[in-house]
């Protein structure tokens, strides 16, 4: 058993498993809070009126299927609200759902997610950087689609992991505006006549992100619109496991086939960098009383002009200015707030080294002894 599974949930899922037929009928067969995240990709409900053809007068492969048609906006917002209360009811207390779609549906999908109890927490646009061009010429060219991320409500405490993403992003916040390729050349599946074999499969970055984003190791990741199983094999990369939900035996066959041929990565390549959060904490008077910083030992800015001595109780002082380490170094640079961790300095051997050194090193004795 993975981490992450309580062994009663954990024995009454049908783990790493394709499921077959009606979405809201399985998922109310699965028990409640027992899922770590969503993603949905439900039906776009585009309401085409008639066919699409190129200036060459070759036809778009274009979204017709009898799975993305409803009757009227309200029979659409009725499957979708079914839908939502029953992943809703299946997410664990700390749980979260993403659900993406274009300007046809994702407004109405928002509502229904605030309406049904979830707390969004932010909205992606995942730009494609090489979107299918607008062939009449009577609209701009649809370039993005959208995600919506949000927790199954206000108080759980949901998983993201900040510092992968920002690891990820070349040590930059990662932003709400996700550049990314449509799904295009050998990881497009095509069927048996050669021809794309869905229409809106999603490319395996964008869940790669979303997964490293907001998922462990371990977790349980549902999908109830399985497609051809991007999220499956991206979570069996990743080491998460999966449940898909596909009504349609075709795409049930080729997600099958595309999972198994996957090559799960080492375990130890899966973990991610780590919230400092979740770090335990370790106050800077602990330092003193280890004797790592002596009192009146003098600290140095980050910029070098200014100077402050350790006193025994854990503060500083430098001229007027007296408290913590964050207090002293906000007061000096008139600042509302600073972190004091990496704003001080203390000289050993000719070197200056951030006094945060000191504290990782009272952290990775830590947790050496089981104490973190």
């Amino acid at each position: 058993m993975m981490d992450g599974q309580t062994p009663g949930k954990a024995a009454c899922l049908p783990l790493d498993t394709i499921l077959d037929g009606d979405c809201v009928e399985q998922m109310r067969a699965l028990p409640a809070e027992s899922v770590d995240l969503i993603f949905a990709d439900p039906p776009y409900n585009l309401q085409l009126r008639g066919e699409l053809h190129r200036p060459d007068n070759s036809l778009v492969d274009a979204v017709d299927d009898a799975w993305d048609q409803f009757d009227s906006f309200a029979a659409y917002d009725s499957f979708s609200r079914a839908w939502l209360a029953e992943a809703r009811r299946l997410l664990k207390p700390d749980g979260a759902i993403w659900v993406i779609g274009s300007y046809h549906n994702i407004f109405r999908l928002g509502t229904a997610l605030q309406d049904a109890g979830f707390w969004l927490l932010n909205d992606v646009i995942w730009r494609k950087s090489n979107p299918m061009p607008n062939f009449r010429g009577k609209r701009l060219t649809n370039a993005h689609e959208t995600l919506i991320w949000a927790a199954r409500s206000e108080k759980a405490r949901y998983t993201f992991n900040y510092e992968a993403m920002k690891a990820l992003n070349e040590g930059v916040q990662m932003r709400s505006d996700w550049t990314i390729p449509l799904c295009t050349g050998h990881e497009r599946l095509k069927d048996e006549a050669g021809a794309k074999a869905h229409p809106t499969q999603k490319p395996e970055a964008l869940l790669h992100r979303l997964l490293v984003a907001t998922t462990n190791p371990g977790d349980v990741v549902l999908d109830p619109f399985f497609g051809t199983g991007t999220t499956g094999a991206v979570a069996r990369m990743l080491g998460r496991h999966y449940i898909g939900i596909e009504r349609e035996a075709a795409y049930r066959r080729l997600a099958a086939r595309r999972i198994a041929s996957v090559r799960p990565y080492e375990a130890a390549a899966l973990s991610v960098t780590g919230s400092r959060r979740a770090e335990p904490r370790v106050p800077f008077g602990q330092l003193v009383e280890r004797g790592l910083l002596r009192p009146g030992e003098e600290l140095l800015s980050l910029n070098g002009r200014y100077r402050a001595k350790v006193r025994a109780d854990g503060t500083l002082v430098a001229h007027d200015a007296r408290g913590s380490i964050h207090q002293v170094g906000a007061a000096l640079e008139g600042a509302p707030s600073c972190n004091g961790w990496t704003y001080w300095h203390f000289r050993r051997d000719g070197r200056t080294i951030p006094i945060d050194w000191l504290r990782q090193q009272v952290r990775a004795e830590m947790s050496a002894q089981g104490l973190a």
